[in-house]
């Protein structure tokens, strides 16, 4: 029998999505975003701590390049889901269909890394209909969303890191 994986963002949503899928599929949660740009200096590989760009986490002279981090917190679910991927023969993104959902869904996979075929879920509402629908009309990631939310954190991290202490300096001296 084939073993199917399905990755949402909650474990809330996991539970109950579980309930109306048949046999053979597993639910796990990946408790929202799995990499992010670094949070402190002490999630910086070592490898780029040198680098004038180290701190922001985004090499702004590389066409803005992110370096992405797994936080320790996440480690262990990371090695929990590729445990659950290994026993799967098909994986399913369940994550939300918004930016944030379609980047958390990317990053996912790059994580994962799986080799077996991968497919999108996107479903608006939890009930039974929705979910065989949302089996039954499957998409890849959409890369024009996953960049989107790249372009707003890679500038959230710019403004907070550089342009907000400037203002605080001005606003209250």
């Amino acid at each position: 029998m084939s073993k199917k994986l399905v990755i949402v963002e909650s474990p809330t949503k996991a539970k109950t999505i579980s309930k109306f899928l048949p046999a053979g599929y597993q639910v796990k949660a990946s408790m929202g975003h799995v990499r992010d740009l670094p949070a402190s200096a002490a999630e910086i590989p070592d490898k780029f701590k040198g680098e004038p760009w180290s701190r922001l986490g985004v090499n702004v002279e590389a066409d803005f390049d992110p370096l992405y981090v797994v936080p320790d917190k996440k480690k262990k679910l990371i090695s929990e889901l590729k445990a659950a991927l290994k026993e799967a023969d098909e994986l399913l993104v369940a994550t939300d269909e918004d930016r944030e959902g379609e980047s958390i869904g990317w990053h996912l996979l790059e994580v994962l890394k799986p080799k077996q075929p991968v497919r999108r879920m996107v479903f608006h509402e939890i009930t039974r209909e929705a979910i065989d629908h949302a089996l039954h009309d499957t998409r890849a990631v959409d890369m024009d969303l996953v960049h989107a939310q790249e372009t707003r954190r890679i500038l959230d991290r710019l403004v907070g890191y550089t342009v907000s202490p400037l203002l605080w300096r001005k606003i209250a001296p």
